[in-house]
């Protein structure tokens, strides 16, 4: 990901149930909501292609 300038603020609504999970979880690994939700997108993208895997 970018830095401070690349970021873009969005309005995301959850379901409440799905809210009070993510904000469990991020408080269990003491990380900002925003910083959860972040970790578990990030990790859901595929790795980025290298060029060095075999056909």
């Amino acid at each position: 990901m970018g830095g401070v300038d690349d970021e873009v603020r969005i309005t995301l609504r959850l379901p409440s149930d799905l809210h009070a999970w993510l904000a469990s979880e991020a408080k269990s690994a003491r990380r900002s909501l925003n910083s959860e939700i972040l970790l578990r997108l990030e990790a859901g993208q595929p790795a980025p292609a290298t060029g060095d895997e075999s056909p």
